[in-house]
């Protein structure tokens, strides 16, 4: 074989590597979402970071990407905000068909304002979601997140959450979950394959 020859085989073999791979992902979080019902009959009330009420309705319409996290999180929270108004770039204007919320886990310090400054430094097409810890548990609770509060000695706490972004259809119907460690590119496979087709 010749250079060129073996450079076009070695970049056949990886484009067929990354498909599976993308594939195999699209496959399991497609098979993890049917594991979770999502708040379909479940009332709450919240409010979004200009302070305007929100409820269910919010998941229906149009397909959603939707992470549960704190504005106090140390990585994992403000990389993925990071990441998902890099995500909406890269969409262009088939972005404009999505809505973007970041729900908090920690409402008792994440106040309207807080998620409103908070989730405006990364992207003004994220809403922040505040409201009473018993609303937000009914929303955690209907998504089956993963959310408890670890207190250090101090008396200071951190929360343990999922760190999963879920994509949710325009019918408020979980679609598929995108691992914290997904790379760009795959994330944006799996919202084009799942939510923008």
């Amino acid at each position: 074989m010749t250079f060129n020859r073996l450079t076009i085989f070695t970049l056949a073999v990886a484009g067929l590597f990354v498909s599976a791979l993308v594939g195999i992902m699209i496959w399991v979080s497609a098979d993890s979402a049917k594991a979770r019902p999502g708040p379909f009959n479940v009332k709450f009330s919240l409010i979004d970071d200009s302070g305007k009420p929100v409820d269910g309705e919010m998941f229906k319409g149009a397909p959603s990407l939707v992470y549960f996290g704190y504005t106090n999180c140390p990585e994992v929270c403000p990389t993925t905000l990071f990441e998902m108004a890099d995500w909406v770039k890269a969409f262009g204007s088939d972005a404009d068909r999505m809505k973007l919320y970041f729900f908090t886990i920690d409402p008792e310090r994440d106040t309207q304002e807080i998620m409103h400054a908070y989730v405006s430094a990364f992207s003004n097409r994220i809403t922040g979601i505040t409201g009473a810890p018993e609303e937000m548990q009914k929303v955690v609770n209907g998504w089956m997140v993963h959310a408890q509060k670890q207190t250090a000695s101090n008396g200071d706490y951190h929360m343990n959450h999922t760190t999963s972004l879920l994509m949710i259809g325009p019918d408020g119907r979980l679609r598929g979950l995108i691992p914290y460690s997904a790379g760009r590119d795959v994330a944006i496979s799996m919202i084009r394959a799942s939510l923008l087709r």
